[in-house]
């Protein structure tokens, strides 16, 4: 069967512009999110802002992968697919429609704000701006949802659906997210091409090997079912101190605020920024029952 590797990934939170800056602390006051500075303002306006930072980290993980040159995909775009993970992202946009709805009637939609109130309306649109033309998936269902959708990649992947996946976790942060969670939200997210190994793009290396990924009621059972499978981890991806065993190195990844459906995303993210370091043994990622083992990729003597 094909095994699936991490070969891009890409970080935009507040201060954080790289996979490395997920090893530190949170930059209080940072700067917002720029999406135009990274893609353009071009196709950024009507869309709604978890889409347009949604863009930017697939344009840059794309890239990343070394799927992405001057001219376009450098691999044929039937092959490459997307799933996102958002719980979030278009909460704003469907309020403000039923509010106008209740107000108004529909006659009071305006036709450029609608499409946003879809839920797959980031993953549609990463498509079709890129030419993303395999597998299209958006998953939002809550804390394991991040996690989630890097299973799918994977299953994507390792069944011959595609040759990369692009996984996609974001957030936007904004009045409406923020009553949702009671606090502020992360704006923002990561990204990662995930590929059948083998299919990396020849300017691309690979970050991490995806291995075992569970899913059961309770993070204790998770990590049991880890440890058979990928024992001595060296990196603990997880909000609950009390899951990593003492004297571990463990990251929580707090400090931007919810992450919500980023969350699984950003800890893959950060798994490849450890191994990056040069750390060797398993990280997993865990998020309420959900479990991921990424691997250190062979390393070259």
């Amino acid at each position: 069967m094909n095994t699936a590797a991490v070969t891009g990934v890409s970080v935009a939170l507040p201060g954080v512009t790289s996979p490395q800056g997920l090893l530190g602390p949170a930059v209080p006051g940072a700067a917002p999110v720029d999406p135009a500075a990274v893609i353009g303002k071009k196709g950024l306006r009507y869309k709604d802002r978890a889409t347009q930072i949604g863009l930017c980290l697939a344009f840059s993980a794309l890239d990343d992968a070394g799927l992405l040159d001057g001219t376009g995909l450098t691999a044929p775009g039937d092959r490459i697919g997307v799933v996102v993970s958002s719980n979030l992202g278009n909460a704003d946009t469907v309020c403000r429609a039923v509010e106008t709805i209740a107000k108004e009637t529909t006659s009071g939609l305006s036709p450029m704000d609608t499409p946003n109130a879809s839920s797959n309306i980031i993953a549609s649109e990463t498509a079709i701006r890129y030419g993303l033309r395999g597998p299209n998936l958006t998953v939002c269902n809550g804390a394991t949802s991040g996690l989630d959708a890097v299973r799918w990649a994977q299953l994507m992947v390792r069944s011959g659906r595609a040759e990369h996946m692009v996984v996609i976790g974001v957030e936007p942060d904004n009045p409406v997210t923020r009553r949702l969670v009671d606090g502020p939200v992360a704006d923002g997210g990561a990204a990662l091409v995930v590929s059948r190994s083998g299919a990396a793009g020849p300017t691309a290396a690979v970050k991490a090997l995806l291995g075992a990924q569970v899913r059961t009621a309770r993070t204790a059972a998770a990590v049991a079912r880890l440890t058979e499978t990928a024992p001595g981890a060296t990196l603990w991806l997880t909000g609950e101190p009390d899951i990593a065993p003492p004297g571990e190195q463990r990251y929580g990844l707090t400090g931007w605020g919810e992450l919500s459906g980023a969350l699984g995303v950003v800890q893959c993210a950060a798994a490849t920024a450890w191994f990056a370091d040069g750390h060797e043994g398993p990280a997993y990622a865990l998020a309420d029952g959900a479990g991921a083992a990424l691997l250190a990729p062979e390393r070259s003597s």
